[in-house]
């Protein structure tokens, strides 16, 4: 197969930057978008040009560092799919695919399709977290857990923290992963000890560093982990909760 890549290249957070048109003439329809780029970077690494920057890790689908746009739509023209999970075959031979970093005024390009996502993590530090007792670990009978809770929570314990949601939302909002997060941990028995105090947290953080849910669920769609809407409407709740309760927890 044959593809004509439209990259975008810029050199650092400063830089201008612009798309660059590259040709990869033996793509296979087997290879992930992330192959792809290895395919083109071998070839401009041989020619002495620069090799185009992007992130990935596991290439498994489960570490969430791989999200690049293509074709606008954040990690690929499959919904619900990373990046390193999208495939050639979904092309056609000679197509053309505009690949860009995820956009987000949250998300400052670092180099070419490579973004700064620390404002997710720094939603994780300000309430991302359960307080344990430091020393010997408590039997692990001591604190049940009915399965449905369980079941529950790690439904929402799946979310990677990719990105997409904040690059799908025209608002640059983070609804969804911090809706994620605070159900996770919110349900877990060790958890809620500190609801309300994460919620407050958490919500504040996010407000800091994302735009608002305007709920138009776009997502949902490109959650590579397919976590619900549900997740939306539990920020709010979980703030009014912690007020009517009038007291951290």
């Amino acid at each position: 197969m044959e593809l004509t890549l439209e990259i975008w290249r810029q050199a650092d957070a400063t830089a201008p930057g612009s798309f660059q048109t590259y040709v990869v003439h033996d793509a296979a329809p087997e290879m992930s978008l992330l192959e792809l780029l290895d395919r083109l970077n071998d070839a401009l690494v041989a020619e002495g040009r620069d090799p185009v920057a992007f992130d990935s890790d596991c290439r498994e689908g489960v570490c969430g560092s791989c999200g690049i746009t293509v074709d606008g739509q954040p990690h690929g023209p499959l919904l619900n799919t990373p990046s390193c999970r999208q495939h050639v075959r979904s092309f056609r031979d000679g197509a053309r695919v505009r690949l860009e970093p995820f956009r987000s005024a949250a998300f400052p390009v670092v180099r070419d399709l490579v973004v700064d996502r620390f404002a997710l993590d720094r939603m994780i530090v300000a309430g991302g977290n359960v307080a344990v007792d430091a020393g010997t670990a408590a039997d692990a009978d001591a604190e049940p857990l009915p399965h449905d809770d369980a079941e529950y929570a790690l439904d929402f314990a799946a979310c990677i923290g990719c990105g997409a949601c904040v690059a799908a939302c025209p608002n640059g909002s983070a609804h969804l992963y911090a809706g994620a997060k605070l159900l996770h941990l919110g349900v877990v028995t060790r958890g809620r000890e500190e609801r309300g105090r994460r919620a407050k947290a958490v919500v504040s953080q996010m407000e800091s560093d994302f735009g608002p849910c305007s709920s138009y669920g776009e997502c949902s769609r490109v959650c590579p982990e397919s976590i619900p809407l549900t997740a939306v409407a539990a920020v709010n709740r979980e703030v009014v909760r912690s007020r009517l309760r009038g007291r951290p927890d």
